[in-house]
């Protein structure tokens, strides 16, 4: 049983995976469930038994997505961290995962175009997006504490302005790097960016309040 429950959460997995380059790819409408079937060696009817149907598939594969990002935020220890330091950390994390999970910028990309017409359908999400907050509120509120940070900047301007740079440097990198002859792929180039955000987001929360 437990070696049956493995491979059923195995075979969840890669279907997953494979569907969000597909989605990531070809968006909700282009994507063809028969395509994700061939890339997984499995058949149409082992995906719809998982998860029931081409909408239920890419629900799922959003899902997924935000978790990643959740769960990859709640890796810094807060509480025995120096503030100053978590709040580059949480940034420069940030930047590494979209740059490692660039397909989960596509699939917010096309989300969007849809008017989140997927993602409202998926109220766990709300529930599951609250702990980036409770996070930055926490590192926010000892840092004030230690007198590090300014006691006007709220935790979701940052949780934005964060999302914003990290998002802007994968979602743009085409038109962006055409235009300006940036290669988002050199490590140098990349070592620099990642260094910004956090130096952006320090900078701001330790100047002076106005």
């Amino acid at each position: 049983m437990a070696t049956q429950q493995r491979d059923a959460e195995r075979t969840r997995s890669e279907l997953l995976a494979v569907a969000t380059e597909v989605f990531a790819e070809q968006g909700y409408s282009g994507a063809r469930v028969d395509e994700i079937a061939e890339r997984t060696r499995t058949t149409k009817r082992m995906i719809y038994y998982y998860f029931e149907s081409k909408e239920g598939l890419y629900l799922a594969v959003l899902e997924h997505a935000y978790r990643g990002i959740r769960a990859a935020e709640q890796s810094i220890d807060v509480d025995h961290t120096d503030p100053v330091k978590a709040v580059r950390e949480l940034a420069e994390l940030t930047f590494d995962h979209h740059v490692t999970h660039q397909a989960f910028i596509r699939i917010v990309a096309i989300e969007n175009i849809h008017r989140g017409e997927f993602i409202r359908r998926i109220e766990a999400l709300r529930s599951a997006a609250q702990p980036a907050k409770i996070l930055l509120d926490e590192i926010l509120e000892r840092g004030r504490a230690a007198g590090a940070f300014r006691p006007d900047v709220d935790a979701l301007d940052v949780h934005m302005v964060i999302s914003a740079y990290c998002v802007f440097q994968i979602a743009n990198r085409h038109t962006f790097g055409y235009l300006f002859d940036v290669d988002f792929d050199d490590p140098g180039t990349r070592a620099h960016q990642r260094s910004v955000i956090g130096e952006v987001v320090v900078g701001w929360l330790t100047a002076p309040a106005r």
